[in-house]
This record gives C-alpha cells, sequence and structure tokens, in this order.
C-alpha cells in the first residue's frame, strides 16, 4: 500500500479539512449542548458531494470509493463525531445497501437524493433483544399474496438517521421463513417514511453523539410493496454482515480522526497553558503522553486505510477490517482519556472539544460491532473457532 495519498484524496482531505475548522467548529458545540441536529451543516456536507463520495457518478454520486469516504469521514472527526456519524451511516448504512443490492429501479429512485444528501437513509437491524445477536431478529415480515405487499411487525433501536426531517427511509431487517432446523431466513425490506404503522420515537438521550439523531423505530402491520424487498428473500442477514464488514472500515477512519483530534487539541493547549512558570508542554510527562497519543493515532490511521485498499482492490478484508475497528476505537478511548487529563479540570468543561471527544469516543467500541465481536471475528480469521 502506497502511503501517500493521490492528488485527487489529498485535494479531497484538504478541502474536508478546511470545512471542519472553518464550518462545523465554530457552530457545533452550541448544537451538540442543544442534543440538536445540525441541518445546516449537513445540507452543506450534501452540496459538497461528501453523501455521494462511494458512489457511481450514474447515480449521482462522485465516483470515488471506501478509501475517499474514510478520509473524509477522518477529518470531520478530529473535529466533531455527530457530523461524521451522520455520514457515516447515511453512506455506509443508509445508501450502500441499495448500491450492492437493490435493483436497478430502487437505485434509480432512491440513489440520486441519497448521494445528494437530499434525504438521510438509515439501516434498521439492531434489536432490544438482538444486538450483537443479530442474527436473533424478532422482526417478521409476511407477504399477503392478495395485496402482493409485505406486512411488517416489529421494533428496532439504536438506529442513527432515522428521525431526522430529511430521512427518507430505513432498511429494515424481517425474519420472513425458517429453515428445516428452525433458525430464520431473514430478509431485508425498503420501508419510506411516513408509510402508515412506522412509529418513529423521540431521541434518545445519549452520553454523546448529542449532535447526531438515534431513535427506537416500531412497526405495527407496516404494508410495503413486494417490490421493496431488498436483494434476495432470505439472504438479509448475509447481505447485512457485508454491510457492516465495511462500515467497520469506516467507524475506524472515524475513531482515527476523534484520536487524532485529541492529539492536535492536546498540543495546542500544552503550548498555551503555563504551570510554574512555564508552558505544560515543556515537561517531560506531557510530552511522553502526547507522543504516545500521536504513535497510536498514527498506527489507527494505517490499519483502516490498508483495510480499504484491500475493499477498494477486491481482496479479503474482514479481518482486516475487524483489527482497524478493534484497534482504532480502543486507542480513540485512550486518547479522548488522556486527552481529557492533560486539560486538567478545563478538559471536563463543555465548551473545550476534547470533553465531547470523551464523551463520544465509548460508543466507537460497542456500535457495528462490540470490541468482543471483532475479537471473535480475528480470532474466526486466523482458523481458531469453530
Amino acid at each position: 500500500m502506497d502511503h501517500k495519498l493521490s492528488p485527487e484524496l489529498e485535494e479531497l482531505r484538504r478541502t474536508v479539512e478546511e470545512f471542519a475548522h472553518d464550518v462545523v467548529a465554530p457552530k457545533i458545540g452550541d448544537f451538540y449542548e442543544r442534543h440538536e441536529f445540525p441541518y445546516e451543516i449537513v445540507r452543506e456536507m450534501g452540496r459538497m458531494g461528501l453523501f455521494g463520495l462511494p458512489f457511481p457518478e450514474e447515480y449521482g454520486g462522485m465516483g470515488g470509493d471506501y478509501l475517499a469516504l474514510g478520509i473524509a469521514l477522518e477529518e470531520l472527526a478530529r473535529v466533531d463525531s455527530s457530523v461524521a456519524i451522520t455520514l457515516e451511516a447515511g453512506v455506509s448504512l443508509g445508501a450502500m445497501p441499495i448500491h450492492l443490492y437493490g435493483t436497478e429501479a430502487q437505485k434509480r429512485h432512491w440513489l440520486p437524493r441519497l448521494c445528494s444528501g437530499e434525504i438521510l437513509g438509515a439501516f434498521g437491524l439492531t434489536e432490544p433483544d438482538a444486538g450483537s445477536d443479530a442474527g436473533g431478529t424478532r422482526t417478521t415480515a409476511r407477504l399477503d399474496e392478495q395485496t402482493n405487499e409485505w406486512v411488517i411487525n416489529g421494533t428496532k433501536c439504536f438506529i442513527t438517521n432515522s428521525g431526522t426531517d430529511i430521512t427518507g427511509l430505513v432498511t429494515v431487517t424481517a425474519v420472513t421463513d425458517r429453515k428445516p432446523d428452525g433458525s430464520p431466513r431473514i430478509s431485508s425490506f425498503i420501508v419510506p417514511s411516513g408509510t402508515p404503522g412506522f412509529t418513529v420515537a423521540a431521541p434518545y438521550s445519549k452520553v454523546g453523539w448529542n449532535a447526531s439523531d438515534t431513535r427506537e423505530l416500531s412497526f405495527s402491520d407496516v404494508r410495503v410493496p413486494a417490490e421493496n424487498l431488498l436483494g434476495e428473500e432470505g439472504r438479509g442477514y448475509a447481505q447485512f454482515l457485508r454491510i457492516l464488514d465495511e462500515g467497520r472500515i469506516a467507524i475506524s477512519a472515524l475513531a482515527t480522526g476523534l484520536a487524532q483530534g485529541c492529539v492536535d487539541e492536546s498540543v495546542k493547549y500544552a503550548k498555551e497553558r503555563h504551570a510554574f512558570g512555564r508552558p505544560i508542554g515543556s515537561n517531560q510527562a506531557i510530552q511522553f503522553k502526547i507522543a504516545d497519543m500521536e504513535m497510536k493515532a498514527h498506527t489507527a490511521r494505517l490499519a483502516w486505510r490498508d483495510a480499504a485498499s484491500r475493499l477498494v482492490a477486491g481482496e479479503p478484508f474482514k479481518k482486516e477490517a475487524a483489527l482497524a475497528k478493534l484497534y482504532s476505537s480502543t486507542i480513540a478511548v485512550d486518547n479522548a482519556r488522556d486527552a481529557t487529563q492533560i486539560h486538567g479540570g478545563y478538559g471536563f468543561m463543555n465548551e473545550y472539544p476534547v470533553a465531547r471527544m470523551w464523551r463520544d469516543s465509548k460508543i466507537l467500541e460497542i456500535g457495528e460491532g462490540t470490541s468482543e465481536v471483532q475479537r471473535m471475528l480475528i480470532a474466526r480469521e486466523l482458523g481458531l473457532a469453530g
């Protein structure tokens, strides 16, 4: 893997970096404090083409790939994770299932608006009793042959981008049949926002990601046309495992950005803050702590870019994606904790970015596969699991 970015990717990185510092940074703290979704920032991200980065131009995308998406996510997360996760979920979880598994008609109908940021898509997988065990899905869908409609019943939880004013659809997994051994056959369906029986709960009160949208969804005899089946019937679980493999690269890039943002803020503070007559950055204890933080962020960057490069090249990447996600999420928490310590009492004040980073970091060890699940996947890829 070439460690240097192409001129096009470097230009993208600089553009998003400038946007994050000039547009996001001055405003996001107020949105975060109010637990308010930053529509104006998201609209600008849409105009920049960020939601269309990894999609073909024929569907309104930018013709890029997951490496390009990861670069954008990392630069956004260096400043704020709420806007970064809105982009990640909108692309990896909202639009990518339609791009990979949708019919031509589904792609033509949904992707242009998703790529432009006109609407957001969401990914309805997790349930109250089926988190890491996504195969334990209890939501059901049955085909009403008289009307040629699927009837969906169930509940989904912790769903990002699912209740904004611009949410256009949620892709939902549901049990449609049983195998001879009794295990479920899971399929996936496109459910447009506003469909009768589809209820979106109030936003969760969260520890972090306070400027992003996360809600519980319920489906009570929700009817969608038969053509809203996404991909093959009974293949929904396998499809979404692939989506999660790719999404882990994106989350790793986001986690790396948060970890690097902690370095950025700590270097700045260590130069400005004086104690006992000199900058605290002149103390070796602070220097070594920040050096270790930089080492971790740099290594995490190598990990996610390696996984992304393998994906783009069409090579196996499952293990590398799990490694990247596990490591980057772990060191994001480490760096956020250390950055808070370096800032002292100010690190406990919400007006400082490291306070947001500390609160935002923990979910990275949980979302899109917990750290324990990543270790299971890595062990399995090494041939250690049955």
